[in-house]
């Protein structure tokens, strides 16, 4: 089982706008890729991506989520962030969810 872990809206350190850019490309060269993904994690600012109404990131989100990819983004941070009521993809998760997925994943997949 893959996992694929976003922890951020953006890919590296430095340059915000060219790590979300980066980011974006990232998952959208995955979702058009052979490689297998079984879940996506998403926490902290990476919830953006699934609340934004016009994220670009959907578009590659949802063909994961054809691919059967299942799609969870913490409930603490969309609590914190007050986004409960804006997810536009996938379901609500814990960390819990993340740690069992974390220690049972075949690969952890973590564009940092």
């Amino acid at each position: 089982m893959n996992f694929l872990y976003l922890n951020s809206d953006k890919m590296g350190e430095g340059d915000a706008q060219l790590g979300r850019q980066l980011l974006l490309v990232f998952l959208e060269k995955l979702a058009d890729s052979d490689v297998p993904v079984d879940a996506v994690g998403c926490v902290n600012s990476s919830v953006f991506l699934t609340t934004t109404a016009d994220s670009p990131a959907l578009e590659s989100l949802r063909k994961l989520e054809a691919r059967g990819a299942r799609i969870a983004s913490c409930g603490t941070c969309l609590e914190y962030l007050q986004r409960q009521e804006m997810l536009q993809i996938g379901e609500v998760g814990s960390m819990e969810d993340t740690v069992q997925l974390m220690a049972t994943a075949d690969r952890v997949i973590r564009p940092c």
